[in-house]
């Protein structure tokens, strides 16, 4: 049974409800692309993949603008697969369920996965729609965007004919996006050895929930907490103080988001373990007043667990902790050329025991320049490399440089004072869009992203705002009408 098919604009609604049945985590997007292909054929449009499972679906123009220039209209089909710790669901298998609340859409539990959905649901209902006018159009559906843009990295020159993109990958109704951050993974290995548990010793558990994560780009500037560095300051705080022995930390999970959840497994010498849980109390009275205004719904427990089966060595600990506390998270730099952007941040995105006595940091860093971007990513690796762990960076991925002399920005810009009476916020973007890789596979091509109002994408909060979602479209349909 439909749960939005009373919101308007209808099309883009029952399409992204039909989107949600379909599961799409990133690098298992084999359901959705072939639920685009179904698509395309039901509706006999011209469709094709490339060698990475990019979709592109191409609709000829409507009476009368057949001369006009073919628009690209981009989205991605994966999604960030988050879910709250007491929510049953198997992201392979099992639909997003979404539902209204108040002025948005939201979904149980999980993800809502309007990021990128809503673009995809845009993109189709152009595709099927009869009485909007427009030029030659090419609908591309990347893959992979949220884990490594693979999808816009294996893109190849000649897939798309197009000079002109329009990106459905932003989150601020209002506002037209034409540049964005480049970014690049840094994760770090620290090797250690099993030991045994000593004698007299009280297992304990402190646990970090109920805090709003979200975006690593969008939401890095908005002071929330992450759960690495909560649960690592009291154990550094702790260990410092009474010779704690570490068994397992488990806290945070994709390298975009920031960290919500996260816990911790620890012994303590027996005589210590009141004491200890005096240390908490006052802890969390100073975490919850330093967060009070940032994350209310803050939840922080410290309690006794099963004996673990072993602790990790000393030394490793040691650099363990040391390393996560010194790592930088967060704002590291203010743009001066974009007054009240930020310029340079790094998110230490998850601490995770892997297999072969492995523990994995995985932490990701954004710039509007390359050289501070490399610049974060080698202070990081500094740190760990101090700390002995193993260091890595991914291949990263090119910022979008803005345009002030845009076609299509003038296009749009003009479009959305026509239709709101109102002049849109032009800007770049903090966060990592495809459009950077674009522009190297596809020189010259005239760029910009917009999109309805997101917020709490990449968690279980996600949300989308029903209002934008008509503005939203109806600047989308104007632009497509006077992109002669």
């Amino acid at each position: 049974m439909r749960k939005l098919d009373k919101l308007t604009p209808q099309p883009v609604w029952n399409y992204f409800e039909d989107i949600c049945q379909v599961p799409r985590p990133s690098k298992k997007e084999e359901k959705i692309i072939q639920f685009l292909l179904d698509f395309a054929k039901t509706h006999n449009l011209d469709a094709k993949t490339d060698e990475a499972g990019n979709v592109l679906i191409t609709k000829p123009a409507t009476s009368g603008m057949e001369n006009a220039k073919t628009v690209i209209l981009q989205s991605h089909i994966d999604m960030v697969c988050e879910k709250n710790k007491e929510t049953v669901h198997n992201f392979d298998t099992d639909p997003i369920k979404p539902y209204i609340d108040g002025e948005w859409v939201k979904a149980e539990g999980t993800t809502l996965g309007a990021d990128d959905g809503i673009g995809m649901a845009a993109q189709m209902a152009v595709l099927t729609a009869t009485d909007i006018a427009h030029g030659p159009i090419e609908c591309l559906f990347t893959v992979d965007e949220e884990t490594g843009l693979t999808g816009a990295f294996a893109l190849k020159p000649g897939f798309m004919t197009g000079t002109t993109l329009i990106n459905l990958d932003s989150e601020d109704e209002g506002e037209l996006f034409i540049g964005c951050a480049g970014g690049v993974d840094t994760t770090a290995i620290f090797k250690y050895e099993k030991e045994s548990v000593p004698a007299g010793q009280f297992a304990i558990k402190i646990s970090v929930s109920g805090l709003l994560g979200g975006h690593s780009g969008d939401d890095i500037n908005k002071g929330r907490g992450n759960a690495n560095k909560i649960v690592n300051r009291f154990l550094w705080m702790i260990n410092n103080k009474y010779g704690i022995r570490l068994a397992n930390f488990d806290a945070g999970n994709l390298r975009n988001a920031i960290a919500r959840e996260g816990e911790a497994v620890f012994i303590v010498d027996s005589k210590d373990k009141e004491q200890v849980t005096a240390e908490f109390n006052i802890y969390r009275a100073e975490v919850e007043n330093e967060l009070k205004i940032t994350e209310p719904n803050l939840k922080m427990e410290l309690g006794s667990t099963d004996m673990p089966e072993f602790v990790l060595d000393e030394p490793t600990q040691n650099s363990l902790i040391n390393a996560l506390y010194a790592c930088p998270h967060g704002v590291h730099a203010m743009s001066y050329r974009m007054p009240g952007m930020v310029e340079t941040s790094t998110n230490l995105a998850s601490v995770k025991f892997i297999e072969d006595n492995q523990i994995l940091i995985t932490t990701s860093q954004r710039s509007d320049l390359e050289s501070g971007k490399w610049d974060l990513a080698q202070m990081v690796e500094s740190v760990f490399i101090l700390a002995g762990a193993e260091v890595t960076h991914g291949d990263g991925y090119p910022g979008w440089a803005p345009n002030p002399e845009s076609e299509i920005m003038e296009i749009t810009r003009d479009a959305y004072k026509r239709l709101f009476n109102v002049d849109p916020i032009v800007r770049s973007i903090h966060a990592g869009l495809e459009c950077g890789l674009f522009l190297e596979k596809y020189p010259g091509m005239d760029m910009i992203s917009f999109g309805p109002t997101l917020r709490a994408v990449h968690s279980p909060d996600e949300k989308i705002n029903i209002e934008t979602v008509q503005k939203f479209w109806d600047l989308l349909i104007e632009v497509l009408k006077t992109a002669k």
